[in-house]
């Protein structure tokens, strides 16, 4: 059983703060406009604050953008270690990295959406913190691949290229999941880890 995931940037909790409620309503606005086409109004105006409240907690929308992009990959990064660190052999750690990877991508939809398609309207500085954890996240699926080869058990003969191909089978969830389809983010991560261990050609 894949363990329940981490706590996420966009969670609601009995504390919320004025940050959270601006982080929550950056991501929806993000997601369903773009960074570009989203303004600071919009933003303010979702989380319930004037035009000028966004300015108190954050010193531009880019920054607001970074804020989500980092969170969001430290969430799925931690994710996929806990994932990892509770399962056994390659077959079942693949099947549950990529269960888990992509039910997120459901769960978190709007911040995913975000995460993973918005970033290259960062600065130089901010979207190089960010591609470095995007680097980590590909790595631990490389070691998954690497460790089914060595043993045996998957027939993969470019790591890379499957990795990516694993990788973004599970962040396209984020650009067509909606709450309002019948499967839910467990039933589509049981499917892409299905899919996953066919791609590799898992000896089970």
């Amino acid at each position: 059983m894949p363990p329940p995931p981490p706590t996420s940037p966009l969670t609601r909790t009995d504390r919320d703060t004025t940050v959270d409620r601006l982080m929550r309503a950056a991501a929806q606005a993000f997601a369903e406009k773009g960074f570009h086409a989203t303004t600071t109004r919009d933003i303010a105006s979702g989380a319930g604050l004037s035009p000028a409240g966004v300015y108190v907690h954050f010193g531009s929308k880019e920054e607001l953008l970074f804020n989500l992009s980092r969170g969001g990959h430290q969430s799925a990064l931690r994710l996929l270690r806990d994932a990892l660190a509770g399962a056994d052999g390659p077959v079942e750690r693949l099947a549950v990295a990529m269960a888990r990877f992509s039910a997120w991508h459901a769960e978190q939809y709007q911040l995913a959406k975000v995460v993973q398609y918005e970033h290259q309207h960062l600065t130089p500085e901010h979207r190089a913190e960010v591609l470095a954890l995007r680097k980590d996240i590909d790595s631990l699926m490389r070691q998954v691949l690497e460790r089914g080869v060595a043993e045996g058990v998957f027939r993969v003969t470019d790591v890379g290229d499957t990795a990516l191909a694993l990788l973004s089978m599970a962040v396209d969830v984020a650009r067509w999941y909606s709450p309002t389809i019948k499967r839910t983010p467990e039933q589509i991560g049981a499917t892409n880890a299905a899919l996953a261990l066919r791609l590799v050609g898992a000896r089970t």
